[in-house]
């Protein structure tokens, strides 16, 4: 296959630390993809996995068409996979310069990491023109020992490389509760939230440093706290690091998302968010079940995305313009 990759197009570090805003509509999903909203329990057939492509195509062309309302200050993006999405890539990287485009190399559906596809990983890494590589880490202090061990000598392969080829990697780090933790309810998961979680961010970014794993990005999970986002960027930059964060979605209803985003835009570090299915998981199950057309549905994804867009440069500006020296 051609390789559609080159120097100036693959995203190097000092790009992707750039402190321009940088708006994320993830896309990227497969296992629970075709499980959750397809309600597939067995491999797609090829009509099916063609419906699951046209609707990624829906997914990008709403980007689009909401990038064009966005200031030149901000950088909209698409993570989408191979899988399902390698006809979006392949747009998306024609277009330089308007769409940012980062895509996974983690298998879908794996509680630990591991590659996509196997010992083949770097050359389908390295076959789009990506700003970005992305890895989904699931990560907590009291799991197993050496399963953390092998997940970060795995993840550490993918930094390695990264930094010897000056690509950009972003690391999305999920942080569940473990058995210590205690979490058995929906209460539990507010508190968890709110005083074991942030804390056990920190630990997995540091451990994760210590084993040779430097992103250019965390995509992290929202926080209730600012005085957490801050706690969170430092341990990014311990140091002297320059990552920076951005702020995950977790299919969350719109106002949670909202108060994440509230909190972590006005801090210089934080610089954008990479949602997904709270922006289209309504209007694709929507036009799954035949209430609205593809162009309904690509005006409605749009519009969640440019209300979060909105919000979030609506709180970063009003916070820069109040921002005294020192204030972070």
């Amino acid at each position: 296959m051609q390789d559609h990759s080159d120097s100036s197009a693959g995203g190097d570090q000092s790009d992707a630390s750039e402190d321009r805003v940088l708006l994320i509509l993830a896309i990227d999903h497969r296992n629970s993809l075709e499980r959750d909203l397809y309600g597939l329990n067995a491999p797609p057939t090829p009509p099916q996995a063609a419906r699951i492509n046209a609707d990624k195509v829906i997914v990008y062309q709403a980007l689009l068409d909401a990038s064009a309302q966005l200031p030149r200050s901000v950088r909209p993006g698409i993570l989408i996979d191979e899988q399902y999405g390698a006809g979006v890539a392949e747009l998306a990287a024609a277009t330089k310069g308007i769409v940012n485009l980062s895509m996974p190399i983690e298998a879908s559906g794996q509680k630990w990491f591991h590659f996509a596809y196997g010992d083949d990983w770097k050359r389908h890494a390295e076959f789009f023109a990506s700003d970005q590589v992305k890895i989904l880490v699931r990560d907590n202090p009291d799991l197993d020992r050496d399963l953390r061990e092998q997940q970060a000598e795995r993840v550490a392969q993918v930094s390695a490389w990264a930094a010897a080829g000056k690509r950009s990697l972003i690391i999305e780090l999920l942080v569940p509760p473990s058995d210590e933790d205690n979490y058995q309810d929906k209460d539990d998961q507010v508190r968890y939230d709110d005083s074991l979680r942030p804390k056990h961010v920190v630990a997995v970014i540091e451990y994760l440093q210590d084993r040779g794993v430097d992103p250019a990005i965390w995509k992290l999970e929202g926080l209730d706290a600012p005085e957490d986002a801050v706690t969170i960027l430092q341990a990014a930059r311990r140091g002297g690091r320059h990552a920076h964060c951005i702020v995950l979605g977790r299919h969350a209803p719109h106002d949670q998302v909202d108060h994440w985003l509230e909190v972590a835009a006005p801090i210089p570090g934080w610089i954008g968010f990479a949602i997904g299915r709270s922006i289209w998981w309504d209007p694709l199950h929507a036009h799954l079940h035949h209430h609205t057309t593809a162009g309904e549905t690509r005006r409605r994804i749009c519009g969640a995305y440019l209300d979060f867009a909105t919000y979030y440069l609506k709180m970063k500006e009003g916070a820069a313009a109040d921002r005294k020296p020192g204030f972070w």
